[in-house]
C-alpha cells in the first residue's frame, strides 16, 4: 500500500513539474516526450488533484486556463481510465457522452470544409458559406451542454471540495462560446468575402473548432470519470430530473434512466430540524428570508384565499404606505371606495381561473409606478391568494446601453 501511495505522490509531483515547465515556456512536444519516458500513464484523479494543488499554491486561475489546452494535448492518450466506473444507459453522463459524439461529428465536418477553403471557386462561395453557417449554428447548441455542466454538475463537485477544475473549465466554456459567436457573426455578415474567411481561418475558425474538440477530451478523460466517483446516485437522480430545464445538445436520449432501488420522492418542503425553512430549490432561515424580501426593489403584499391581508414587505423605500394595522383586514377595505368594485372583479377572476395577472401603471409624484396583481396557485391549480407587486420604474425607464458585472466598483449606486 505504501508503495502505491509513494507512486501516486511521485506521479503527481512529476506531472506538476511538467505542467510548470509548460508555464515557463518549454515546448509541448518536449514535455510530452518527458511524460512518456517517466510516467507512461496517469490516473485521471491525479490530474484533477494536480490542477487543484497548482491553484491552491498560487498559480492564477487565468494562467491555469491558458495552460489547460497545452497540458491537455500533452496528456492526450496518457490518462489511465482503467478504474473508471461503468456508466448506465440514459445516465446524465451517458447523455453528455452521446452529445460529445455528435459535437465531434459536426466539428470535424466543419474542419473538413474549412480545410478545403483554398479550393473554393467564387461561384461556389455563397453555398459554401451557408453550409458552414449551418454547422456553426449547430455547434452553438453546445451552450446547453455547458450550461448543464455549470449549473447541475459543478455544484456537486464543489460540495466535494473539487473547485479548481470546474473554475478552469467554466472559463474555457466562455471562451468557446465567444469564439463560436464570432465565427457566426462573420458568416452572417452581408457580402462576406473569401478573403474575409481566409483572414479569420487560423485566427478564429480553426481554433474555435479545436477548442470544442479539446473540451470533449477533457470531459471524457478527466471530468466524467471523476464525477462518477464522487457524485452519489441520489445526486445524479437530482441532476437527471433538472436536465430538461436546460435541454439537450444535438442528441435526443433514447432511454429514460432511473436508478434501481431509488424511491420517487417529492421535493421536501417545511421546517428542517435546525428551524430553517426548506423549499424545493433550497432553504433559508426566517431571518434570511426576511432580509431577502425587504431587499427586493419593489413592494409586495400577500392576500390569502379568504381575501385577508396576511403579509407585506418592509423595504426602505416604499411605493405605497403600509402599516401592521392592515394585517387580517379584508383587502377590499384597504382600497378607496371608488376602486372597490375593480378589486372585487380581479379577485373573482383569479378565483374562477378566468385570469391570473392584472397589470396597471400610473404617474404619481413625478414617478412611473407599475402595479401588478398575481393569482397564486398550488401545484393542483387551487387558488391560494393574491400577490400585489408595486414598483417605481422611473430609473429603469431611463437606462441606456449596458453596465456589465465586470464594471462594478464600490462607487456604483
Amino acid at each position: 500500500m505504501s508503495e502505491l501511495i509513494n507512486n501516486s505522490k511521485y506521479r503527481k509531483q512529476r506531472l506538476k513539474e511538467l505542467i510548470l515547465k509548460l508555464h515557463d515556456g518549454e515546448s509541448a512536444e518536449q514535455v510530452r516526450q518527458e511524460l512518456m519516458e517517466t510516467l507512461k500513464s496517469i490516473p485521471y484523479g491525479e490530474v484533477v488533484e494536480v490542477e487543484q494543488e497548482l491553484m491552491q499554491e498560487g498559480l492564477p486561475e487565468e494562467e491555469v486556463m491558458k495552460l489547460c489546452d497545452i497540458h491537455g494535448s500533452v496528456l492526450e492518450g496518457n490518462v489511465d481510465l482503467s478504474g473508471a466506473k461503468e456508466i448506465p444507459e440514459g445516465h446524465p453522463i451517458d447523455v453528455f457522452k452521446n452529445e460529445n459524439i455528435e459535437l465531434i461529428k459536426v466539428a470535424q465536418k466543419a474542419q473538413g470544409l474549412l480545410n478545403a477553403l483554398s479550393a473554393v471557386e467564387e461561384s461556389e462561395f455563397k453555398p459554401f458559406v451557408l453550409g458552414l453557417q449551418a454547422l456553426f449554428n449547430q455547434l452553438m447548441d453546445v451552450d446547453k451542454h455547458y450550461l448543464r455542466k455549470e449549473y447541475l454538475l459543478f455544484p456537486y463537485l464543489e460540495m466535494n471540495e473539487i473547485t479548481g477544475p470546474p473554475k478552469v473549465m467554466w472559463g474555457k466554456h466562455d471562451e468557446i462560446r465567444d469564439q463560436l459567436k464570432g465565427c457566426i457573426e462573420i458568416l452572417q455578415t452581408e457580402n462576406v468575402s473569401l478573403t474575409d474567411l481566409k483572414d479569420a481561418l487560423d485566427l478564429l475558425f480553426l481554433p474555435s473548432l479545436q477548442a470544442v474538440i479539446d473540451m470533449v477530451q477533457k470531459e471524457e478523460e478527466i471530468l466524467f470519470p471523476m464525477s462518477m466517483d464522487v457524485i452519489t446516485t441520489e445526486e445524479w437522480w437530482s441532476i437527471h430530473k433538472q436536465t430538461l430545464e436546460f435541454g439537450f445538445c444535438l442528441y435526443d436520449p433514447q432511454v429514460e434512466w432511473k436508478p434501481e432501488g431509488l424511491s420517487e420522492q417529492e421535493d421536501k418542503t417545511g421546517l428542517n430540524a435546525d428551524g430553517s425553512i426548506q423549499l424545493p430549490s433550497g432553504s433559508f432561515t426566517a431571518k434570511e428570508i426576511m432580509a431577502i424580501l425587504n431587499s427586493v426593489p419593489f413592494d409586495m403584499t400577500f392576500v390569502d384565499k379568504d381575501d385577508k391581508v396576511k403579509y407585506f414587505t418592509q423595504g426602505k423605500e416604499r411605493v405605497f404606505v403600509r402599516n401592521r394595522s392592515i394585517i387580517n383586514r379584508d383587502v377590499r377595505l384597504c382600497h378607496p371606495p371608488g376602486s372597490t368594485h375593480i378589486v372585487e372583479k380581479i379577485l373573482e377572476d383569479f378565483k374562477s381561473g378566468k385570469a391570473s395577472h392584472a397589470p396597471f401603471w400610473i404617474q404619481m409624484k413625478g414617478k412611473f409606478i407599475k402595479i401588478e396583481y398575481f393569482a397564486l396557485r398550488g401545484e393542483d391549480g387551487e387558488y391560494l391568494g393574491t400577490l400585489e407587486v408595486s414598483q417605481d420604474l422611473s430609473e429603469n425607464r431611463a437606462l441606456e446601453g449596458e453596465r456589465r458585472i465586470l464594471e462594478y466598483s464600490n462607487k456604483n449606486d
